[in-house]
């Protein structure tokens, strides 16, 4: 039952008082389970007024809604009662690299996805008026919203609303509660492979379409849905693919009825990812050539046509996908991790952490930011190369087939952001070849979990930096697991039944046997003396 507190909160625990974050870590506790004192906070009520207390709420009512309303009407009635509809908070876009003050900027609501001189676009927020208010108050507002199901603070992207879109009114918002997902402790896979007690998984594929992509894509689609009751002339939103974005794609504008179309490269995606925008209604266009020629047709096609640009090139989606940086700081009850690794193909992502993580450090939340290390597939590693030349040069390269098939891209639309993030974040670049990263996906999928082979590239990052030293086996650590396994049963498959030549290290075929008692038993015999002398 969604109690009406959720709107109606006592704000004695979110008042702002001078910012005193945790800054060293305290001694090493397991993630907390959020647990929160203080209700939930509307998104619009902390103002950019000069008193910067929140505004005093109404008694809570602890009845349930309406049995005729949805969580969105009661959304809409409690924010109408409150009187907190209007929103001091802002976000527009500026050039890559400009601040929010810049010369040159542009409203969210306007279609723009370059600069005047042709550069990337970023989101910026008015960080003086989020500055307003301490980071006490923002991790508490944060911890506050954990677990609910009050519209839209469910979702772990809309949680932090204020830090995404601030200016977007909650009905306009496509959200699948997406987000809040599993930050697992590899017990075992440290132990056993590496010596390692505090490492961990933030499990970002397990989400409404499995993998990472949902936490962009609910940004997207939300404003575009925004932009066509505006009565902007969008028909439709495209992208080009390697699989999850055009899986996320889809399933976000099926919800909110918005016309979808996809641009694949052919016979270079699982069929689980391919079915994925089939199954959503969306208009699939199978293309003989590899991602970055479908990023070329997709960016040709949507300066022609009314068709929303929904790739990384897109900065909004980067708004999302930055949320899952303060989640991990979250888990870990706002302490910071010494390692984020995360898998990089069009190479989005690890700036989406880069600023989420730097946006806590700048409003007094944490006192730093963790060490960020880009892991590539070695068949598709022009960042790899760059990072090895010392930052010289970058060349873009042609992709080779990699059975992570999703980062498989030789040209990234995000080289500059993600240099950015590295070379501010003292980072670091890895790369794994094809049996290193489906070695690595089939050990930890035997330590209990099942991983991608994305995450693969992530955990052979992990493996070298490990034994070279530079990652210590105390240090905390955190691979980032971008999408489900059970899009990518195939590539498993055929590592453990030996269809893969030169491979299968860690493959554990089925075992056939003959029907009958003595047979069996001759098995289990021989595969329990095989584990006992294992763990001798």
């Amino acid at each position: 039952m969604v109690s009406s507190s959720l709107f109606n909160p006592s704000f004695s625990t979110l008042t702002p008082k001078p910012t005193n974050p945790t800054t060293k870590r305290k001694n090493r506790l397991a993630p907390n389970v959020i647990a929160c004192t203080s209700s939930t906070y509307d998104s619009s009520s902390p103002t950019t007024s000069t008193n910067s207390h929140p505004p005093t709420a109404p008694p809570p009512n602890h009845s349930r809604r309406n049995a005729e309303e949805n969580i969105k009407d009661e959304a809409r009635r409690h924010r109408s009662a409150s009187g907190c509809d209007s929103r001091g908070f802002m976000a527009r876009y500026v050039p890559f690299n400009a601040g929010f003050d810049s010369a040159e900027w542009y409203s969210l609501d306007d279609i723009v996805y370059r600069s005047r001189s042709g550069g990337l676009l970023d989101v910026q927020h008015d960080m003086e008026a989020l500055s307003r208010f301490d980071g006490a108050y923002w991790r508490s507002l944060f911890d506050s919203r954990v677990g609910k199901t009050a519209w839209p603070y469910g979702s772990g992207v809309w949680s932090k609303k204020e830090w995404v879109l601030p200016e977007i009114d909650p009905d306009d918002i496509v959200s699948a509660f997406e987000g809040n997902s599993n930050l697992f402790w590899a017990e075992r896979f440290g132990k056993q492979y590496l010596s390692m007690n505090d490492l961990w998984v933030k499990h970002c594929g397990i989400s409404h379409t499995g993998s990472f992509k949902d936490l962009g894509m609910t940004v997207l689609v939300s404003q575009v849905n925004r932009l066509r009751k505006l009565n902007r002339t969008v028909v439709g939103v495209g992208c080009a693919s390697t699989g999850d974005t055009s899986a996320a794609l889809s399933a976000y504008c099926a919800a909110a009825g918005i016309p979808s179309i996809v641009f694949l490269p052919a016979n270079k995606i699982s069929t689980a990812q391919l079915v994925q925008p089939i199954a959503n209604g969306a208009l699939v266009l199978s293309i003989d050539t590899d991602f970055d020629g479908c990023m070329k047709l997709i960016r040709e096609i949507t300066s022609e046509l009314p068709i929303y640009l929904a790739n990384s090139l897109n900065s909004l989606r980067l708004e999302g996908q930055k949320t899952a940086a303060i989640e991990i700081l979250q888990q870990f009850d706002w302490e910071v991790p010494d390692w984020v690794i995360v898998p990089g193909g069009n190479l989005g992502n690890i700036y989406a952490f880069y600023k989420g993580f730097k946006m806590c450090k700048d409003l007094g939340l944490v006192d730093r930011i963790p060490r960020l290390v880009c892991a590539q597939a070695a068949n598709a590693n022009p960042l790899y190369r760059y990072y090895k030349s010392g930052w010289k040069e970058f060349k873009a390269v042609t992709a080779k087939s990699t059975f992570a098939s999703a980062i498989q891209i030789g040209d990234p639309v995000s080289i500059d952001r993600a240099v950015f993030a590295l070379r501010n974040s003292e980072g670091i670049v890895e790369e794994a070849s094809e049996e290193e990263l489906m070695d690595a996906m089939a050990q930890a999928d035997s330590t209990g979990m099942f991983i991608c082979p994305h995450t693969g590239v992530a955990l052979t990052a992990l493996i070298k930096l490990r034994r070279s030293g530079v990652i210590g086996p105390t240090d905390r650590t955190v691979v980032v697991s971008t999408a489900h396994g059970l899009k990518f049963t195939q590539s498993k498959t055929d590592y453990h039944s030996g269809a893969i030549p030169g491979m299968g290290q860690f493959a554990n075929p089925p075992v056939t046997v003959n029907p009958d008692f003595g047979s069996v038993m001759d098995v289990l015999r021989g595969f329990l003396k095989s584990n006992r002398l294992k763990n001798k």
